[in-house]
């Protein structure tokens, strides 16, 4: 059986794009690459192998090619190679980081390592999830590379923007089941603007319901959609089992380790272009803070030597810099930063000694130093209002209760968030923060509330734009993994959500299928807790920003009222006995509550008030028998629950010890039954 196909008879990328997807299509049935079907000069290709996953022959290479002026002066470093793993949340960046860890011998042989070791966030172990991006390096047959471990959700999108500025290729690991998910999409979008080369990491193949022909053909579908280059189509697929430590050519051919994965990284990634004799140009991409060295700014030099004790120019642009000396210069070893003299251009180094430096600026030299292009990252689509904690509880429990407090660490907070905006409200105690998502604005208050801080939080509210007199409202996609006996329920709260099916298919042999969904901002505002409980915990959400599109008109996210203490005091049993017939209670017997606090979910629409501080008439008849009281356990509310849960005139009161909702008492109160 014979194909010919001659790139000469095909003439536009278009066309040739079709031409490779057709191919590719066909792999499974004819056996062959795509990756090699349009060579310049095509020729007959042979498909005598009945294997359906062919080793590929060639490897995407970087497309982002300077002008021919600029390309006389770089020369390409071949000892160094920086590449970032993306991927969406929970398809096993992180271990299979921890894998190649173990593999190149950065830890000593008995050593005790702990799973997820870049995950070193107290809040990041927790939840299970990168936050913030981490830099670590490997020597690989005498090549430094330097990885990047960057977060999966699609609400810390900024920091995988920030860190795609240093690298030269990324590792995109992708699901054996689920494949593309909508975070992939965003993440190698990026990935496909800079230029980068691409290499797919098909992970958890030894999952028992693994489909990697589906997988490479969706993420091949979806570099088409992207508008890839043919180079970039042209990616080599490694299969891997990251918790395992293996990887191979084939899914049916996994060596012991994970050398065919460092083999494609060498090959395939290009080493950095450099200007080795330019005048020098380093881009702070990332900020830490450490408290003996102070700001520590950390990014990829694209050109000339930096060494330690240098004088140089920090630029935001060519009107605005300023001089700095560099007291401290470190670069990635393994695990950990190891202090040198100096550094070459196309390495990744922390540079100390620039106490004001902001991310997006750039060190430069400090006669013929010129910026470099500042980082540019999405505008956010949620914002919050943070205010001074006005209850009556306020000051008990916390350490930095003032809107003094409150305003500087917010901006502190901006200096290394560049995703997030803080700006003043309509009082002088309240900020409005704005960020890509709730659950990026809870993670900072989360982390706030660690650190001592007491305050307040009002409800999520999508950031409208208004364009030729046009009300426009964010839209996500959003994806949604059921299994099937509880679809029912979920598509028809995605219904009431304004939430339009674009995609549904089944999955594996478990019976699952996936929905994807067209949905606003507003929508999904509530809806995790809710699908949970339509789908009896089963359910999995997935969203990514997708766009700015018409108004979808009313959306309601509640349905049930509160149920609202009217006095202070401490709650009894006796009043909680009859309190609970009213719905769902907060609060167990003996907590002190206050006038205006939520102490449960009404079972009827509107808000009810409550004296759950009443106790038992104390008479001088004794009675024959005490009744024993038996209350419900009362539900448990996390911060994202609770952050969920709120309407329009409530707030949620944010302390170290303590989470509690209250009725907003700046607002008329809603209808009260």
């Amino acid at each position: 059986m014979e194909l010919s196909l001659s790139t000469s008879s095909v003439t536009p990328a278009v066309s040739r794009r079709q031409a490779s997807l057709l191919l590719h299509n066909q792999q499974q049935v004819l056996g062959v690459s795509f990756a090699s079907a349009l060579k310049p000069g095509g020729r007959a290709l042979r498909f005598p192998s009945r294997r359906p996953f062919p080793r590929p022959i060639t490897c995407s290479a970087s497309t982002a090619e300077p002008s021919s002026e600029v390309k006389k002066q770089l020369v390409r470093r071949n000892d160094v190679r920086n590449i970032a793993i993306v991927a969406h949340v929970d398809h096993g960046k992180t271990t299979l980081v921890d894998s190649m860890l173990r593999q190149a011998k950065v830890f000593r042989d008995n050593q005790v390592m702990q799973e997820r070791i870049m995950d070193s966030n107290d809040l990041e172990r927790e939840r299970g999830i990168t936050i913030l991006s981490k830099n670590t390096s490997i020597t690989y047959k005498n090549t430094k590379v330097n990885i990047i471990d960057t977060p999966g959700h699609s609400d810390f999108g900024g920091e995988v923007e920030r860190v795609l500025n240093m690298v030269d290729g990324v590792l995109l690991v992708v699901d054996s089941v689920e494949g593309p998910m909508p975070q992939t999409r965003f993440v190698l979008k990026k990935a496909l603007e800079f230029g980068h080369a691409v290499v797919v990491v098909v992970n958890k193949i030894d999952r028992p319901s693994a489909r990697p022909e589906f997988v490479v053909n969706s993420t091949f579908e979806l570099f088409i959609e992207l508008n890839a280059t043919d180079e970039q189509c042209d990616f080599q697929a490694i299969y891997a089992s990251g918790i395992k430590g293996k990887a191979g050519l084939s899914p049916d051919d996994l060596s012991d380790d994970l050398g065919p994965l460092f083999e494609a990284i060498i090959r395939c990634v290009p080493g950095p272009n450099i200007n080795k004799d330019g005048a020098l140009q380093l881009l702070a991409t990332n900020i830490e803070y450490d408290e003996h060295k102070g700001r520590i700014a950390i990014g990829r030099l694209h050109a000339g030597a930096l060494r330690k004790g240098m004088d140089v120019r920090v630029c935001t642009s060519e009107d605005s810099c300023r001089f700095a000396r560099i007291s401290e210069l470190f670069v990635y070893e393994k695990f950990y930063r190891v202090p040198v003299d100096s550094v070459a251009a196309g390495d990744i180094c922390a540079v100390c000694g620039i106490d004001d430096i902001q991310i997006g600026e750039t060190i430069a030299d400090k006669v013929h130093g010129k910026p470099l292009p500042t980082i540019k990252v999405e505008e956010p689509t949620v914002k919050m209002s943070f205010s001074v904690n006005t209850s009556p509880f306020s000051g008990r429990e916390g350490k930095y209760v003032t809107s003094r407090n409150l305003r500087d660490r917010l901006n502190r907070e901006l200096e290394r968030n560049l995703a997030m905006k803080v700006e003043d409200g309509e009082t002088a105690d309240t900020f409005i923060v704005s960020g890509r998502g709730t659950l990026h604005i809870t993670i900072l208050i989360e982390n706030m509330r660690r650190e001592g801080y007491e305050f307040m939080v009002g409800p999520p509210k999508v950031i409208n734009k208004r364009v030729n007199d046009k009300l426009l409202e964010p839209y996500e996609i959003a994806t949604v993994e059921v299994p099937e006996n509880h679809m029912g329920p979920v598509v028809e709260l995605l219904g009431k959500r304004r939430g339009q099916m674009f995609d549904m298919q089944g999955v594996g042999s478990e019976g699952t299928i996936f929905l994807r969904y067209k949905i606003p901002t507003r929508g999904l505002l509530g809806l995790r807790n809710a699908i949970l409980t339509a789908s009896r915990g089963t359910a999995i959400l997935n969203t990514v920003f997708d766009s700015y599109g018409p108004w979808a008109g009313d959306i309601s996210t509640r349905d049930l009222g509160s149920l609202v203490a009217f006095e202070d005091g401490t709650s009894t049993s006796y009043a909680l006995a009859s309190s609970q017939e009213r719905g769902q209670m907060f609060v167990a017997a003996g907590a002190d509550v206050y006038k205006g606090q939520i102490v449960g979910i009404h079972q009827r629409p509107g808000d009810l008030g409550l004296n759950i501080c009443k106790k038992k008439a104390a008479t001088n008849i004794r009675s024959n028998k005490d009744v024993t009281v038996v209350l419900d356990t009362p539900l448990t509310y996390s911060l994202d629950d609770c952050i969920e849960y709120i309407e329009e005139d409530e707030l949620v009161e944010v302390t170290p010890s303590s989470i509690r909702m209250c009725k907003n008492p700046k607002m008329a109160k809603k209808g009260r039954s």
